[in-house]
């Protein structure tokens, strides 16, 4: 590619990272032992950094400033986009880019604990767009079926789905070893397809930039992958592949159809990964004690890489019996007046109390300015929870949901107008008893139909497939 040339517009730019990035993942594919040596000066491309660019911009975290107290809005008002990038592919070509520390940001979780967020500057994150551009391509072509988090055209639904067809009746994978990874990001040990020496210096620079805690204090980063930055999914992906290689190594040493059916016929056990990042069932057709050995066996994957197991979020359990996970509550029940069993995924209790805490919080009394803001804002919030479980057993749910949420927006309505009566407050804001504000009206989540989504196997294409449509793929190269 050439590195000299002018700065592209963002739909020239999108057309050229994905040509580049379909042979990246083409040439990885045909030769599972190449390496690559020559990939730094694809991140300093205009072309790269466009396209990266427009990834930073997009984002919901354009609107939060690093250590420099700098955000994409203040860069494009002071200096414009291009001069921005322009000064940052000189650094990145004259070798003198240095990443800053990220700031810390603590997110409550369940528990009482806290999730430690990082937060890279702006300059930061474009460099960590463009390395992403360059590396994903690489490693998809290596990377197992069973893992569907923070990867291209992969999404939660795909692992439920895939946990939906084990458990059922048919194959009968009854058992379910659940794990966590503790502290996943910040313990992955800093350790190729990628040879180049200059890119590998850049990705060991962002995991040695060090973080600027809350209180001002600079801490070292001697472990990890700071939880937040663009780069950090891909990486946790690269590091965890070592726990899908294990599994599918496990089942191809079983052999084809007929000898893994006379293996199970023997009272032999096989199990099936499932991963969403730091996440993971696995699926076992056995029995208990079968599952309860994988304890030891992921572990003692695990070590070599600096992770271990979070004890508390480690258990075994039948199907019958019923785990959560991704949010999703998942049991083999016998189906109501029949003698059969199916396989139900309902949105999990943890899910239900999350959903309701924030439309409390979104409902408070002087949480927000006006109506108009207040069902905008609780809107998006019912329209996504609902979007994400609508694939399940939801309807009792969305049901609830949409009820809770219609009693404490009228909460909301008669505590900011103490004046009015209910006769006047349905006169003024409810049409039909539907709560409607300048054209606005109330999401009611009981209105999402539901519908089953469709497992899609191994059969999830990448967007560099050569098979895949161009314009969906320029498209996402943009957006994604």
């Amino acid at each position: 590619m050439n590195t000299g040339a002018s700065w592209p517009s963002p739909q020239e730019a999108a057309a050229r990272v994905l040509g580049m990035q379909t042979k990246l993942h083409r040439w990885a594919g045909e030769d599972e032992g190449r390496r690559f040596d020559d990939l730094y000066n694809l991140v300093y491309d205009p072309a790269f950094l466009t396209v990266a660019w427009s990834r930073v911009r997009g984002n919901v975290g354009a609107r939060s400033a690093g250590v420099d107290g700098e955000t994409v809005r203040d860069i494009e008002a002071r200096r414009g986009a291009e001069a921005f990038l322009a000064d940052l592919r000189a650094d990145l070509k004259a070798g003198a880019f240095r990443p800053l520390p990220v700031r810390e940001r603590l997110i409550p979780k369940s528990g009482g604990r806290l999730r430690r967020l990082g937060i890279p500057t702006a300059r930061d994150r474009v460099v960590q767009a463009a390395l992403k551009l360059v590396l994903e391509p690489i490693f998809e072509a290596a990377f197992q079926p069973c893992s569907y988090g923070f990867r291209p055209r992969r999404r939660a639904q795909d692992a439920i789905a895939e946990i939906h067809y084990l458990a059922s009746p048919n194959r009968n994978y009854g058992w379910v070893f659940e794990a966590d990874i503790e502290a996943c990001f910040d313990t992955i040990d800093h350790r190729r397809r990628v040879a180049d020496r200059r890119l590998l210096t850049l990705v060991k620079a962002f995991l040695k930039a060090g973080l600027l805690t809350e209180t001002g204090r600079r801490e070292e980063t001697i472990t990890g992958t700071p939880q937040g930055g663009i780069l950090s999914p891909l990486l946790a992906n690269i590091a965890l592949s070592v726990l899908d290689e294990h599994f599918a190594r496990k089942w191809e040493a079983l052999g084809p159809v007929w000898k893994r059916v006379k293996h199970r016929r023997q009272g032999g056990a096989v199990s099936r990964l499932v991963r969403y990042a730091d996440d993971f069932v696995v699926m076992v057709a056995g029995s208990r004690a079968d599952a309860e050995t994988l304890r030891a066996e992921v572990s003692g994957v695990l070590a070599p890489i600096g992770l271990r197991l979070a004890a508390e979020k480690t258990r075994v359990c039948s199907i019958d019996e019923g785990f959560d996970f991704l949010g999703w509550h998942i049991q083999r029940r016998r189906k109501r007046g029949t003698g059969n069993y199916h396989v139900y995924t309902y949105p999990s209790k943890r899910s239900q109390d999350a959903i309701r805490r924030k439309v409390r919080s979104l409902t408070r009394r002087t949480s927000q300015p006006n109506l108009r803001l207040l069902l905008l804002r609780l809107n998006a919030v019912l329209r996504g929870w609902a979007n994400y479980f609508k694939h399940g057993v939801s309807k009792r749910s969305f049901d609830r949901l949409g009820s809770f949420a219609w009693r404490r927006v009228v909460r909301w309505l008669r505590q900011r107008h103490l004046g009015l009566n209910w006769t006047a407050i349905r006169r003024r804001f409810l049409h039909g008893w539907e709560i409607v504000c300048d054209g606005i009206t109330l999401y009611n989540p009981a209105t999402v139909a539901i519908t089953r989504y469709r497992y899609r196997g191994t059969r999830i294409p990448s967007p560099w497939s050569p098979t895949a449509d161009t314009n969906a793929r320029l498209v996402e190269s943009r957006m994604r």
